[in-house]
């Protein structure tokens, strides 16, 4: 007798799954959450395998709260889905089967329930909004609708931030993109929100709409400090934006005109700025007198603005691009103390100058300085909006002067531990172009120091030969306290009739913002200035480093290459490779140790030199220790 055959696999198939029909609702669900990249798909996911393994039948949605994963929200869809299926099939309707009919999905006919406050913060419902709104635009595609266009609210941040990066590109002499500061400066007088503070019961501000502008691929942000620029999509909707508003602006001041013409009454009409510039009509109120003769209209560029009065020279005044500006008057001159100068270490002696500040009468600010120890800054004079809580946020701008102060003990360690050179090498690179050392003597402490008193007066007078910058000596606190006030008090009255441009440090050196020669800087202060706080970030020490930027610190620890040198090899070779790239295309040794020696650098233009370019050569072409 041959034996039975033996069965392989399981001998009973898998019972299906009673609720079928529940089953497949949340099978769709989860596969257009899916689509639409939701997070509530894998919640599905676990009711999916929870109706799975629950081996009894579920009259409705109420009764499959028992199971694990199923919550108010999931059961509260699939009893509206279960009503919608009633009213198709009727009352006697088995949901313990699938429908043979073409009711079988009846998930994109579900009506959208109405809104309500609740719904908004349940992510059950908002996986189900989600969903039927992926279930409308899959019908709307077949159906040869168009998708909805994204446009944001007027007086929103969106709204701001279009039209102000849409107006900035319309400039002469625009770089194409703006930073954050200077962007929500200004934008936020196109919008109702605050850019920088968010509302009493919210944690948003304006800014937060522009992650939705760069989801909706109508802005592209690059670079570090981040860059903002628009794309075609969002040049295309700023300009519906900005013709729209242009086309309520004049019609705004054709009603205005004729009311005017029917009363009778024709004021003085001054329009000193250009279109672009509305937002800085009533900075120039002040300074605009009015007469009684016929109704006048005067239009005048920025060039126009400046006037004799202020001791511009033409050439500053005929350059400057359009952009943010501060007028006379409309600013403060004050000056900006790192908090070190006031905390820390000696706190008797450092509060000491607060002190004689305070008695001098100097206005001052204490704040985070990440170059210098004192600058100054023009602060624009604002008013409080009333309705408001805070006043509106002041534009800074800072001028070209800003003060190391070394105590000669101070000057002492910093030469040893290679601060000193560090720190001369920041302030040649932070932007501004009048650095001062303020030496102060510490007296009879002077002869305890580690350093002879003779090189410590050559650092001091290399510092003002060598490296250009302004030293000023004093004896005491006192005296750097009556220094920074004199200073303060010059200041003053030299910027007093000037009208300063904001530019970025992008621009530097592009012949925009240079002197005509000839006309001191006692005649001509320099009028175009950067903002404080691209300024303070562009002067961070331990900020994300290119590769460029660790090559130059890289040269700089070999004896004998300073900052200017090092500056001019990077002109030649920006980085490593391209350094060593040029010395394998040496033909001899010699050759590549002579590679850097006519290198100019310095405002001398003097040659690098044989020696240094050896060492140089030395230290990246040769594979073992150096001798």
């Amino acid at each position: 007798m041959s034996p039975e055959p033996v069965r392989v696999g399981r001998k009973r198939p898998l019972p299906s799954c009673p609720n079928p029909l529940f089953l497949l609702w949340l099978t769709e669900m989860r596969d257009h959450a899916k689509e639409k990249g939701l997070k509530t798909q894998y919640v599905y996911q676990k009711a999916i395998n929870s109706l799975k393994k629950y081996p009894l039948p579920l009259k409705n949605g109420k009764e499959a709260k028992i199971l694990q994963n199923f919550g108010d929200g999931i059961c509260k869809i699939l009893d509206e889905r279960l009503q919608k299926y009633y009213r198709e099939n009727g009352v006697d309707a088995s949901v313990h089967k699938l429908p043979s009919g073409p009711s079988q999905t009846c998930f994109t006919n579900v009506a959208p329930p109405k809104p309500s406050s609740a719904s908004s913060k349940d992510p059950s419902r908002e996986g189900e909004t989600n969903m039927r709104k992926a279930g409308g635009d899959a019908g709307n595609e077949k159906g040869g609708k168009k998708k909805r266009e994204y446009v944001p609210q007027k007086r929103s941040g969106g709204y701001a931030v279009l039209l102000t990066l849409y107006r900035h590109s319309q400039l002469p002499g625009s770089k194409g993109f703006m930073f954050k500061n200077e962007l929500q400066t200004e934008a936020q007088s196109l919008c109702d929100k605050s850019f920088t503070v968010p509302e009493p019961s919210s944690k948003y501000t304006a800014w937060s709409s522009v992650s939705t502008l760069i989801q909706k691929d109508l802005l592209l942000k690059t670079h570090n400090p981040a860059r903002y620029s628009l794309t075609e999509l969002g040049l295309a909707l700023a300009e519906r934006l900005e013709s729209g508003e242009r086309g309520r602006n004049d019609g705004q001041e054709e009603q205005e005109r004729s009311e005017a013409e029917d009363s009778g009454d024709r004021p003085v009409t001054v329009v000193l700025t250009v279109d672009e510039d509305k937002d800085d009509e009533h900075e120039g109120e002040d300074s605009c007198s009015t007469s009684e003769a016929p109704t006048t209209a005067v239009t005048e560029t920025r060039a126009e603005i400046i006037g004799p009065s202020s001791g511009l020279s033409g050439k500053c005044q005929a350059s400057a691009p359009v952009g943010e500006h501060l007028l006379p008057g409309s600013y403060d001159i004050v000056l900006c103390v790192d908090f070190i100068e006031t905390t820390g270490g000696n706190t008797a002696r450092k509060q000491e100058l607060v002190k004689e500040l305070q008695r001098n009468g100097v206005t001052f600010d204490i704040r985070k300085l990440n170059v210098g120890d004192f600058l100054w800054v023009a602060r624009e004079k604002v008013t409080p909006v009333p309705g408001q809580l805070r006043p509106p946020v002041a534009k800074e701008l800072v001028l070209d002067y800003i003060i190391e102060r070394k105590r000669m003990d101070d000057l002492c360690g910093s030469i040893m531990d290679g601060r000193f050179r560090e720190q001369k090498f920041r302030l040649k690179r932070c932007g501004l172009h009048k650095p001062i050392y303020l030496v102060e003597e510490c007296g009879l402490a002077a002869a305890h120091m580690s350093l002879p008193e003779s090189t410590l007066q050559q650092a001091i007078v290399n510092t003002q030969v060598v490296d250009g910058f302004f030293v000023k000596r004093v004896q005491d606190v006192k005296e750097s306290a009556a220094y920074l006030t004199v200073m303060t008090r010059y200041l003053q009255k030299l910027y007093q009739n000037c009208t300063l441009f904001c530019h970025s440090r992008e621009l530097e050196g592009n012949g925009y913002f240079e002197v005509e020669n000839g006309v001191t800087e006692r005649e001509n202060p320099r009028c175009s200035l950067i903002s404080f706080t691209e300024f303070n970030y562009g002067a961070v020490k331990n900020k994300c480093q290119t590769v460029r930027d660790v090559f130059a610190r890289q040269l700089m620890q070999i004896s004998g290459i300073s900052g200017d040198k090092a500056a001019a090899i990077l002109e030649h070779y920006s980085t490593v490779s391209s350094l060593m790239k040029a010395y394998a295309q040496c033909a001899t040794e010699a050759e590549g140790e002579k590679l850097l020696s006519s290198i100019k650098y310095g405002k001398l233009k003097r040659n690098l030199g044989p020696a240094l370019s050896r060492t140089i050569y030395q230290l990246y072409c040769t594979r073992g220790p150096l001798s």
